[in-house]
């Protein structure tokens, strides 16, 4: 994915208002694992400036009417990559609505142990790290961030694209964190599941237990209405491990122009994909309660 030509000050769509009815049962206490949210003032909350483009308007209170619309009664909120490693606005969030949301961060690796533990007592669970846009990150940083966050027993959830993976499963495998793949890998779900990228992703669940967002299939399966190559890419990760399983919306659906997408997708969709991809209640219920009440601690 070439991401070259992206100007920050490209705006991007907001959300579709229209969200599409459930199309089965969701599950009681049901989840969304990853959206994000931003501010209406902009001088409050500034945006950094290497942002891959301007992101609309997605405040508080259009996040909480999302999770409502979409029969989510619990949220996790990722810190995006437009706010930097400023967490003000979604730990002021996850402040007012304790019971209900978990948020993961972004963090600089010099990041204090106070800092850190004001944010767990807030409901933060874990950080993201931007392997994607951020190439400055290093061996070296991503060990110091494994080691602060362990101490709180939180995850790493990782953006990266899967195709890079096979070569990063050495330094991958002995950070000794909980690792969370966000967007099932990130890479053109076309390739197939045999490819190096997404055989090293499964690789991650099997041997070394790492949690996988079913979330973006609009982002790797750009122009399939149906998305049957992201749903082969969630059948083979609910084999080796349907205990690992995530379901996210990716809310606001930040950046699809540069995916090769036309318009913009329905979060309504976006959750009912789990639905046609799993016919099982018992595994319904796995991706959107069981699996995100054991790592987010709900």
């Amino acid at each position: 994915m070439a991401f070259s030509n992206l100007s920050p000050h490209e705006p991007c769509p907001p959300p579709d208002p229209r969200v599409d009815l459930p199309t089965f049962n969701i599950p009681s206490g049901a989840c969304d694992c990853h959206a994000h949210a931003f501010s209406n003032d902009r001088d409050a909350y500034p945006l950094v400036a290497a942002r891959p483009c301007t992101p609309p308007a997605a405040p508080e209170a259009d996040y909480l009417g999302m999770l409502i619309a979409t029969n989510m009664m619990r949220g996790v909120l990722v810190q995006p990559r437009a706010y930097g490693s400023d967490n003000r606005y979604m730990l002021g969030i996850l402040a007012r609505h304790p019971d209900m949301l978990r948020g993961v961060a972004v963090v600089d690796p010099d990041v204090d142990d106070a800092e850190l533990r004001r944010m767990d007592a807030l409901g933060v669970r874990g950080i993201r790290v931007d392997m994607l846009f951020n190439h400055h990150i290093g061996v070296t940083d991503l060990r110091t961030l494994a080691l602060k966050i362990s101490r709180l027993g939180w995850h790493m959830e990782l953006l990266l694209d899967a195709r890079h993976l096979p070569e990063m499963l050495p330094l991958l495998a002995h950070l000794h964190v909980p690792l969370v793949i966000d967007h099932m890998g990130n890479m053109p779900a076309g390739l197939g599941t045999e490819s190096d990228g997404f055989q090293a992703l499964l690789e991650l669940v099997v041997e070394h237990g790492a949690w996988v967002k079913l979330s973006g299939a609009y982002r790797i399966d750009a122009g399939q209405d149906h998305y049957k190559h992201a749903e082969a890419f969630a059948q083979a990760l609910a084999k080796v491990g349907p205990e690992r399983l995530l379901y996210g919306s990716d809310w606001p659906h930040i950046a699809p122009p540069y995916f090769g997408i036309n318009g913009m997708p329905n979060t309504g969709r976006m959750r009912n994909l789990i639905g046609e991809w799993f016919s099982s209640q018992r595994m319904r219920h796995r991706i959107f309660f069981d699996n995100p009440a054991r790592l987010y601690g709900f």
